[in-house]
């Protein structure tokens, strides 16, 4: 089977395509490699440099399934150029739809946000449920769900809305919380909390990564699935950190209101089995961090590399 996946250099994405190889797919990544390329040389590997803007209909032959992870990331950075995160994010659906259809993609799997349901006060927040996105690059997320949504009947569509993400990959991250939180404990012994309250869904990279296969590999009813499966306050990850760290704990205010819990029973439901937690992610940051696999750089955070280089 051949897998095309849009933003395979990614942190997620790097960690997808070298378990797909693992699994004998052969794998088509396209990516503009803004934060480099962290994928090993396979026989059943092909990987091109290039902009989502930039794709056609032959970047789509011979493809099976489409896993499109390719985005503006984060609020902070859709924030930093509102028009390249909409062009990216949301312009360029229409196109991929078309492409797909032209070369009768199978399966077609696009990563959205669990935080397109902005602040909820629901304790399980369901796929049913209304969409209230705060932030520009929730809105950008919504508005690109409803430009697939228009071309389900004509590939089978999966929408997954995942949770934030933390733990390991070769393309490493250090702007998502828990992430970001540990390696706070780490170099400084001291982690700074916005707020604390505010309660987040997460989700290991591993797990996200194990979605991703399991839509892929199994007979699963298309549609909407959330992915995350620990609902947290800022403050108690910061609490579990602190207790595999020696680190003290600082307190501010906060300007962000997102709060939200993620209920992901009907992914389970379709016979997904959990296998990591924030707990393992916060081991395993640790772990590489003191064996000299995580070298912090400016590439790690988002924003910082791209006003950096102009991006």
């Amino acid at each position: 089977m051949n897998v095309l996946v849009l933003g395979g250099c990614g942190y997620v994405g790097t960690t997808l395509v070298d378990k797909l190889l693992k699994l004998n797919y052969y794998v088509k990544v396209i990516d503009t490699q803004w934060f480099g390329n962290y994928l090993y040389t396979h026989p059943n590997l092909f990987v091109e440099k290039k902009d989502i803007r930039e794709l056609n209909s032959n970047d789509f032959y011979d493809i099976d399934v489409v896993i499109h992870l390719a985005n503006i990331a984060n609020d902070p950075a859709v924030e930093l150029r509102q028009e390249l995160s909409w062009e990216v994010n949301v312009l360029t659906a229409l196109q991929i739809s078309e492409f797909s259809k032209k070369n009768k993609i199978k399966k077609f799997i696009y990563a959205s946000s669990g935080s397109v349901y902005g602040y909820k006060e629901e304790d399980k927040v369901t796929e049913e449920l209304s969409l209230v996105p705060i932030s520009t690059y929730n809105k950008t997320k919504m508005v690109a769900e409803e430009l697939f949504r228009r071309s389900e009947n004509d590939f089978d569509l999966y929408i997954i809305r995942p949770a934030t993400v933390c733990g390991y990959s070769k393309r490493m991250r250090l702007d998502l919380s828990v992430n970001m939180l540990t390696m706070q404990a780490l170099k400084n012994k001291k982690i700074t909390v916005f707020g604390g309250s505010q309660i987040r869904p997460n989700i290991h990279v591993n797990d996200l990564v194990n979605v991703y296969i399991h839509l892929l590999k199994n007979n699963v009813k298309p549609g909407t699935y959330n992915a995350g499966f620990e609902n947290l306050s800022i403050l108690e990850i910061a609490e579990i950190i602190k207790s595999k760290i020696e680190s003290t704990i600082e307190i501010s205010e906060s300007n962000d209101p997102r709060s939200y819990r993620l209920d992901s029973s009907k992914l389970i439901n379709t016979g997904f089995k959990k296998k990591f937690n924030v707990e393992m992610g916060i081991n395993e940051l640790i772990s590489k961090f003191n064996s000299g696999e995580i070298i912090e750089d400016d590439s790690n955070y988002t924003v910082k590399w791209m006003k950096m280089n102009n991006i």
